[in-house]
Parts: C-alpha cells; structure tokens; sequence
C-alpha cells in the first residue's frame, strides 16, 4: 500500500491556447509596455502581456485573488502587481521580470487590498499604498526587494488615499491623493524617512478619482468625483488653477494623462473621451466610449493611445483624427453558458447578463453581439441547422435570434414563472424542451411561423439547471437542483426514470452510447447512473473544494472535462475514472466547459467574465 504513487503525480497540465478576458475595473489596469508593442492587463488573479500586432498572450500567474493595481517601470524592465485578499490577511505585492515573464520577489506588509503602485522614474523604488483596511504608504527597494521605511499614508481627520504618482524625474519625490487628501512625499534615505507635505486647497474639497503628472514635475494634475480638474504645483503645494467651471465630466474624472506636447487627455465615468488644455479644460476633441473610462495608455510619446473602459472594452485611438478602433472586447459579466453549433469549432457563443455573444474561434474575435437590456440570458443553444440561436431568459421568456445578423426571429412570451434557467433544442429542429426557475419542463413545437406549447411536465421542486436531448430525439434528461435528475420519454411525453441523490445537481452529460449518464453537482461528486432503470453505477471525488458547475463528454466518450468551484478545469478518463490533465488558469467559479465538436480544444467560461480556450490533449 505505501509503495503506490500518488495519484496526482501522473497528471499532466492541460495547455492554455488564448483567453478572452480583461477586467476593466480596476483603475488604470490597462498599460502599454515601453516596447510599444505590448498591452499589459490584469484579468481575475492572472496578468496577460499580449503582442499588439500578433495578439500573442503570455500569462503572469502567482497571485492568490483579484489582482487591484498594475504598473510598470519607465525602462519596462519590471512590472509589480498587487492584489485583494480576504480581511485581516496579508496581501502581496509581486515584482515581475518582464523580460523572462516570471516573479522576482513577493513584497507583503499591507492588509486586505493594495490600492496603488508606482514605480520611481530610474527604477529604484516602487511606492505602495495600502487599502482602506490598511491606510499605510510603503517605499519599497526594488535592488534589495525589501521595504525602506512606511508612514500612514493620510491624516487623522481626512479620508483614505486611493492614488499615487512618482515624479517624472526624481526618485524621491512622490504625490498620494484620495478623500480629501493631497501629499507630497519626500523619501530621506539616510534617515529611512519619508515625509508629507500636505496641498492646500483652499475651500475646495474633493475626492480624487485619478491624478497626472506633467513630464517635467511642473505641475500635477488631478481628476475629482466631482467632475472637474485641479491642477496643482508640487514645489509651492499649492492650488494653481481648476476647471471647467460650467459642464463639468459626468460620473467623475476617472482617468487623466498628461501629454509631453501639452494637454490633457481625460476620461469620464460616463465613457467620454476629450483632449483639453488647462486652464479652461474646455474640450477640444472628443469622443464617446462604451462603459466608464478607466486606463489611457500612451503608446511613445502618444501618438497613439489606449483606452480601457469598465464594460471591458480596449480602444486604439490616434491622436491626429481622434477616432477610436476597438480593439478587445469581453464579458464583463458572469459568463453563464457557452455552446458550440453542430458539428463546427469554428465559432462558439456564449452568454452573460444581457449580451448574447459570437466569437470566432481560432482568432478570439467577437462577430456579433445581441444585447436585450436589464434582462440575464441563463442559458443559450444553436439549432442544429445553424439557422438561429435559442436563448433562455430571466423574465419567462425565450428567444430566438438569426446568428448572422442577430435579428430577432420570434419570442415565447411567458414561457415560465420565474424565469426560464435552461434549455435545449432537439436534432430534427421542430422541438424546444425549456426549464423553467420553478421547476417545470415544457416541450415546444416550433414550425414556420408557430410556437406551440406541446406538454409541460411537473415534476421537479426547484430549478431546472440543465438538460440534455438524445440523438434520436426521443428521450432527454433533466437534472435539477431539488436533488434529483428525471429522464423523460418524448414521445409519450411522461416520466421515464427518476435519479435521486443528496445534492443540488448541476450539470449531466449522456454518455455517447446513450445506456448511461454522468451527472455532477454541488456534493462534489461525479456519479455514473443506468438510463434503463436509474441506478448508482460508480461515484468519483469530482473535487476537494467547491460545487462542480460544467462538464462535458468527447463524441466518442472515451474522455470527459468538468469545470467548477475550484477554477480548475479537469480531462478524466471515462472508464478509469481517474483524472489526465489538470489545466489553471481561472480565477472565477467555472460556470460551464464544453468540448468542441471535433476534439480540438476545450473552452471554459467562469463567473469572472474570462473565456478560456485549452489545447485538447489527446489526438483524435
């Protein structure tokens, strides 16, 4: 017995081919290198360095939780990264070489979440501000990895500092600003010192959103919730100008940049875009974005710029026209369901909260996009001709739409109670099968013009979390979260069999020879059922931590893949019931995993908002 290997020893790493992803949340996360030929930014605990031109990605991987702040040196040589943590706990810092694409060191001393980070423009020191559980400023030494000295990082009677910037040209001189908040720093190195001066601002209070500094020290600049710009001199600490004075930036100054020409370059919570000079700050170009701005990334001298905004898109903009090209986009939501059309991996969809999505595989190019605002889409299914997309929505209804144009071809009105959760169409195109948020299932027949509701089964007590149909159209399976799996005869329209076990089931997959089913679901388990008579056949640890949410099985059933709680995506072989392969790389719950139709890769969703795409690790 003590001689066996460990079973975890022989499984292999899956390998991660793209991600489709970018969290547009945290304040400017959005950078591009120095090289001007890559974009850095972070997505869930991962950070992707993808190639401008080529769109190649590599990851950064070694954070524990949600990365909250980027930044990176004024040579490009190093990049730090911090993250959230859970209360009380340390959170890290991590300094990247960006050269080699690994970590140099792991810097902790702050509690919770780290807020900011800059670097000194001769990369000698970083500066850190801690979040408000911490309240603390740190200078850190990048050649000895380890901290010189810390202070608080605002008073006693003002609010927290949520920004800093390093001077453009010495390496002692930094500015934090946040609620009611403005100081110059300087660091004393002899003493391992660093003192604050606080800016007077006269009557004016702000919370700063977002801060600049000019390219030769003379001024920063700094962008307020309120909507305006201060514009500050750090040698007198004191208040030069501010503006505008009439139509203020809606929704906050969310981002600013300063350009070497003169000039601003500005960001509103309400996604506009402008070019301004001070002392007006009247806008003299301008544009209108998706979602609030939160990065500007010069590319050189700014040239050419990028634009991250909040509903996660990346904008490539050139000063000269001040027209903007997108160039990313993602779910910026739960990715709920993600579906392959019949027989093709050249394109998938999936969906998120309002947004129906197609994406082209091999290219992680977004080709159409349905959005049906305030609603959440729960789950998603091609025809199996190709000619629409049937959609289960949270407000009764389901939807089809063409896949080309994303027109709108009919609508089930009120098809549930409490909103549809799951659906599934048959192979021969003339039925819909729909669950529903208060458990019933209900069988539509769809002709040319006509919806019909053809049987609605009530058997389930709570929602109907998925369902999958036979390939001769004449049974389906239904598992639900009330603890047990029904399989359905569709001809008869009655219950066949009835699966019962003590957990809420989330997903169940048919086994390609169709005598048996896998299901799995919160208790961890991954249990193999007989179709004929509904009993146990074997019952594996699906895994150590967290609800199983998504699995999917090969055409052949030789191999299948589950997803879910512990973000890890897992190949098991189907008769051994042993696991393969083992791919990480989400840092949000897997939602659902499938395989696409021809074995080539494996694409996972998770709550997060990121698609993964995996080289499936067996030839077929």
């Amino acid at each position: 017995m003590d001689n066996k290997i460990s079973p975890e020893a022989q499984v292999a790493e899956l390998e991660l081919d793209a991600v489709i992803g970018f969290n547009g949340h945290v304040p400017t996360g959005l950078k591009c290198h120095p090289d001007q030929e890559h974009l850095i930014f972070p997505l869930g605990c991962t950070i992707l360095v993808q190639a401008i031109n080529t769109q190649e990605q590599n990851f950064l991987q070694g954070h524990g939780n949600n990365v909250s702040c980027l930044a990176i040196s004024r040579s490009g040589r190093y990049i730090a990264s911090g993250q959230v943590t859970f209360m009380g706990f340390k959170a890290d810092i991590i300094l990247w070489d960006y050269k080699k694409r690994e970590l140099l060191a792991r810097l902790s001393l702050h509690k919770g979440k780290i807020e900011a980070l800059a670097f000194s423009p001769n990369d000698l020191y970083l500066v850190s501000l801690g979040g408000p559980d911490d309240g603390s400023v740190v200078v850190w030494s990048i050649a000895k990895r380890d901290a010189i000295c810390g202070s608080p990082a605002a008073g006693l009677n003002v609010g927290n500092a949520t920004n800093v910037i390093f001077s453009r040209c010495r390496d002692e001189m930094f500015v934090t600003a946040g609620n009611g908040t403005i100081r110059v720093w300087e660091l004393d190195l002899p003493n391992r010192k660093i003192w604050p001066t606080e800016c007077q601002t006269g009557q004016m209070k702000r919370i700063v959103m977002s801060i600049g500094m000019a390219d030769d020290d003379s001024f920063f600049y700094l962008g307020t919730t309120t909507g305006d710009i201060l514009k500050m001199n750090p040698r007198t600490k004191l208040l030069t100008d501010a503006g505008p004075a009439k139509d203020k930036f809606s929704l906050g100054v969310s981002a600013i940049r300063c350009l070497k020409m003169g000039g601003l370059l500005v960001g509103s919570g309400a996604g506009l875009l402008v070019f301004c000079k001070s002392p007006s700050y009247k806008p003299i170009k301008k544009i209108q974005l998706q979602g609030g701005v939160t990065s500007i990334t010069l590319r050189g001298e700014g040239h050419q710029f990028f634009v991250g905004t909040e509903e996660s898109h990346i904008y490539r903009v050139s000063f000269t026209d001040f027209k903007e090209t997108l160039i990313a986009t993602c779910h910026f939501e739960a990715v709920e369901d993600i579906v392959f059309p019949f027989g093709t991996a050249e394109l998938f969809a999936t969906c998120a909260k309002k947004d129906i999505r197609v994406w082209h595989t091999s290219s992680n190019r977004e080709l159409l996009r349905i959005t049906v605002p305030n609603m959440t889409c729960h789950g998603i299914d091609f025809m199996r001709d190709g000619k629409s997309i049937i959609s289960a929505w949270n407000d009764g209804k389901i939807r089809a739409f063409a896949p080309e144009t994303g027109q709108l071809m009919y609508v089930i009105n009120s098809a549930h109670r409490i909103g549809v959760t799951a659906i599934a169409t048959t192979s021969d195109c003339k039925r819909v099968i729909s669950g529903g948020g208060e458990g019933e299932v209900r069988v539509w027949q769809i002709g040319c013009q006509t919806q019909k509701l053809e049987e609605a089964l009530k058997e389930h007590k709570s929602s109907v979390s998925c369902i999958r149909v036979k390939r001769n159209n004449e049974e389906c399976v239904t598992a639900s979260t009330d603890g047990t799996c029904i399989i359905w005869d569709l001809v008869r329209l009655r219950r066949n069999q009835m699966i019962l076990a003590n957990t809420l089931f989330q997903c169940v997959c048919y086994h390609p020879e169709e005598f048996q089913i896998i299901t799995s679901g919160t208790d961890r388990k991954i249990a193999y059922w007989e179709v004929f008579d509904g009993t146990v056949i074997r019952e594996l640890e699906g895994s150590l931590s967290g609800s199983i949410n998504g699995m999917d099985i090969t055409q052949e059933g030789v191999h299948f893949v589950t997803g879910g709680n512990d973000h890890l995506v897992k190949v098991w072989d189907y008769n051994e019931g042993e696991v393969t392969h083992v791919g990480v790389g989400h840092s949000g719950n897997i939602t659902r995993i499938r395989i696409s139709p021809g074995n080539q890769y494996i694409v996972s969703v998770s709550a997060d908002g990121a698609i993964l795409r995996w080289k499936y690790p067996y030839t077929s």
